[in-house]
């Protein structure tokens, strides 16, 4: 009997592998937050839309928030207006607001959704204006800074987006919250990810960032994280920047009923299914 080449035995070992994380997940819902680099190169976008229409062919009901920061920036240097950001949080005048829409309602969530499109899912896009499933409320700095209209989330309605879920479509959202008087908000893709995954009571939260996970000191990987874990490390500095409020936000999605948050390298091909459908995992898996 001739051998088998070494690629196609690999392939079935992969298949092997993560068949019993598709029995597991059959019917479950995933809330993902795209941004950073995964979201400025082309091929990731491609990997990541293809990996989204995988995940709905085998039964997983996929939430998609997006980010888009940079793109954000990159408009409004070109009509002329400098951003300004106060701790790493947006001023968000009306003007910039208007570009903020445009970006990330606009050509942002169409082209994700044309792109899922293509390899085979049926994406819808979305903002919190879209039965005004995301209310938030105005929000100031750490500093009591005023940030203008800069939200965060304070009630989900789940319905519309289980609504479409059942229909077989996949949501695809952009973070645009609106308050009681019908105005819109500038809102953190994290901080929406997190409360739709909530709202949802999703089976997973997963935050696709420019790094690993969590790191030590050292650089090493955090694979495992709880809450008193967690603080800990804020508390002695052992995680700063940036990843604070992002472990803060799946902390916060899992005390809402989600069952595990993830924070994944999204510049690495396929990382959402390498997360999910392997038995180690590439990044930092967050639990209370």
């Amino acid at each position: 009997m001739e051998d088998l080449p070494q690629e196609v035995l690999a392939k079935a070992r992969v298949l092997v592998e993560a068949l019993p994380w598709i029995a597991r997940f059959h019917g479950k819902t995933f809330v993902v937050k795209f941004g950073g680099a995964a979201m400025k190169e082309a091929a990731l976008r491609e990997d990541f839309a293809r990996d989204v229409a995988l995940l709905r062919y085998v039964g997983i009901d996929v939430v998609v928030v997006h980010g888009g920061g940079p793109q954000i920036d990159a408009m409004l240097l070109k009509l002329g207006i400098m951003p300004r950001k106060v701790a790493g949080m947006r001023v968000t005048d009306e003007a910039t607001m208007e570009v903020v829409e445009m970006v990330l309602a606009g050509r942002i969530n169409q082209d994700l959704c044309s792109l899922v499109n293509t390899h085979g899912g049926r994406a819808v896009g979305l903002s919190g204006h879209d039965a005004r499933f995301l209310r938030c409320r105005r929000v100031a700095g750490e500093g009591g800074e005023d940030l203008g209209l800069v939200g965060e989330p304070v009630r989900v309605d789940a319905a519309p987006l289980r609504a479409l879920q059942q229909g077989g479509f996949i949501p695809i959202i952009a973070p645009i919250g609106v308050d009681d008087e019908g105005r819109s908000l500038n809102v953190n893709a994290d901080h929406a990810a997190a409360a739709v995954a909530g709202a949802l009571r999703a089976e997973k939260l997963v935050l696709l960032t420019d790094v690993q996970g969590v790191l030590e000191p050292d650089g090493t990987l955090v694979r495992q994280l709880d809450r008193a874990r967690a603080d800990a490390g804020i508390a002695a500095q052992r995680i700063g920047g940036g990843m604070i409020p992002k472990v803060r936000c799946c902390l916060d999605a899992l005390e809402a009923g989600v069952g595990s948050a993830h924070i994944v390298d999204g510049r690495r091909p396929h990382t959402l299914l390498l997360e999910i459908f392997t038995d180690r995992g590439i990044g930092t898996q967050i639990r209370l």
